[in-house]
């Protein structure tokens, strides 16, 4: 359910209309980027688990089905700080926290990519496989439209992260109902490795301290999208499952 321009995020269901509505919002972005002669950028949030990354990569896709070549998806993911330099700051257990980021990093992309200068931007991106970033790994040429980028803590407001927000055309935030993020948070978590014990623990703790932080800056977003029923149709898989 897409719910705009509602303090109380209440909504009814959702389905192809609502869908399509999100498209035509994407899309005057897109034609807003040629008035502007840069890249417009559409920011995604929600807590962990919501479905921010797929939502955001169907998105993608229906743009660029419309118009080949006119979408990027740039994650935040790819600024997590990397597996051993968590380690030796003490930070190994609250992967997935604002401080385990490089945020300043993440600002400098953003500002890269709305400057409009440079022929091709590369964005780094998120293996999960492997528990670690990938540098370079996404090119995000100069004639590029829209840019889609999706992450915890776009709307936080602290340094640097406020920054983030002066850069992002709109933001939306995706948001689903607790225990069905829970599920997917554990599910995807043992898929990745870990025992059922330690999925649910990390899910319900470290995550849920994440999610309560990104809960209180739901206010902030441009719109607000609730996806409990529809998206199971509209993207053939569980929204969130496979990804954050």
């Amino acid at each position: 359910m897409t719910v705009a321009d509602r303090p109380d995020g209440a909504g009814g269901p959702g389905g192809a209309d609502e869908w399509a509505g999100l498209v035509r919002r994407a899309g005057a972005l897109v034609a807003r980027s040629a008035a502007a002669g840069r890249p417009a950028v559409l920011g995604i949030t929600g807590k962990p688990g919501a479905g921010k990354s797929t939502l955001a990569a169907a998105l993608t896709d229906a743009l660029n089905a419309e118009r080949p070549g006119a979408a990027v998806l740039a994650p935040m993911d790819g600024f997590h700080l990397s597996n051993g330099v968590l380690a030796a700051l003490g930070l190994r257990d609250r992967k997935g926290a604002p401080e385990t980021f490089d945020a300043w990093g993440y600002l400098a992309l953003l500002e890269r990519i709305g400057g409009g200068r440079e022929p091709v931007v590369y964005a780094p991106t998120f293996d999960r496989a492997l528990e670690e970033p990938v540098a370079g790994a996404i090119p995000v040429p100069g004639e590029t439209a829209l840019v889609v980028t999706e992450g915890n803590y776009l709307l936080l407001d602290e340094e640097p992260w406020r920054r983030v927000r002066t850069l992002l055309d709109e933001v939306w935030y995706v948001e689903v109902a607790d225990a069905l993020r829970l599920d997917r948070l554990t599910a995807r978590h043992a898929a990745f490795g870990k025992t059922p014990e330690q999925a649910r623990l990390w899910a319900t703790g470290s995550d849920e301290r994440n999610a309560a932080l990104v809960g209180r800056t739901a206010h902030h977003a441009d719109l607000r999208v609730r996806v409990d029923g529809w998206a199971l149709s509209m993207f053939g898989r569980d929204i969130g499952r496979s990804r954050q």
